[in-house]
Parts: C-alpha cells; sequence; structure tokens
C-alpha cells in the first residue's frame, strides 16, 4: 500500500493542500514504512495564470469542472496512493480526490512520523472541519 502526505520540508505535514510544494509517498508493508519519495506537487502557483471561475452554476468555489481538472492534474503524482493525509484543503479538492479513489484525511497532527504512526495503529481520525 501507498499513502502520500503533503509537506513543504520532509518534517511536516503543510496546512493547504493548493500551496503545498510535495507529495512524500510512503510504501507500507506490514504495517512498517518500507521506502519514501519525495514527489513534486503542482498548486495554487502552477495556475495562478489561469482565470478564477465565476461559479455562476452555483457550483460553489473548488467544485466546479475547471477547479476538478485542477485538481486531478495535481493529483497525478498520486495515482498509485489510497490515502492523502494533509493540515487542510478545500472542499472542491477533498471531493475530487475522492473521485479518482483517493481517500484524503485532514488532520491536525503536524509531524509526519507521528501522523504515519497514527494512520497505522488506525487511530488517526479525518478532521473535515479542516476544510475551507
Amino acid at each position: 500500500m501507498k499513502i502520500a502526505v503533503i509537506t513543504d520540508d520532509e518534517t511536516t505535514i503543510s496546512k493547504h493542500f493548493g500551496r503545498a510544494r510535495y507529495y512524500l509517498v510512503l510504501t507500507i508493508e506490514n504495517g512498517k514504512v518500507t521506502h519514501r519519495e519525495l514527489r513534486p506537487k503542482l498548486g495554487h502557483r502552477e495556475f495562478s495564470t489561469q482565470s478564477h471561475t465565476d461559479h455562476a452554476d452555483h457550483t460553489g468555489h473548488g467544485l466546479d469542472t475547471a477547479s476538478h481538472d485542477k485538481h486531478t492534474q495535481m493529483a497525478q503524482p498520486l495515482l498509485d496512493c489510497s490515502v492523502l493525509i494533509c493540515g487542510g484543503m478545500g472542499m472542491g479538492a477533498y471531493e475530487s480526490l475522492r473521485r479518482l479513489q483517493i481517500e484524503p484525511l485532514l488532520t491536525e497532527i503536524e509531524d509526519i512520523d507521528d501522523a504515519v504512526q497514527a494512520f497505522l495503529t488506525g487511530t488517526l481520525s479525518n478532521q473535515t472541519d479542516l476544510l475551507h
């Protein structure tokens, strides 16, 4: 199994999915991390020149088709992962990941190793109040 964590420094979990620079992808075998790989991640900076949708269709911020397309591009490096642990994200990114069969888990735990250990022991709760 592979899981990913959003990060800027390989140590702490980023508080914002769209702004994070990297995914730290962890391979899990027999309940232990056996491999760590840092992968670059597209984010708001790469999409800053594109226009924003006005949401006249009442889908809400980040839930329109154009936003889903951006989220899908951002998630391309994760398609071999089943879970993404992060410190916060918008509802649109959350729903896009779910549509891609990647379970987003939001947490206030800042240390990557602590959050991964909580995931492995089944004590990492999905704090959806961190959605924005």
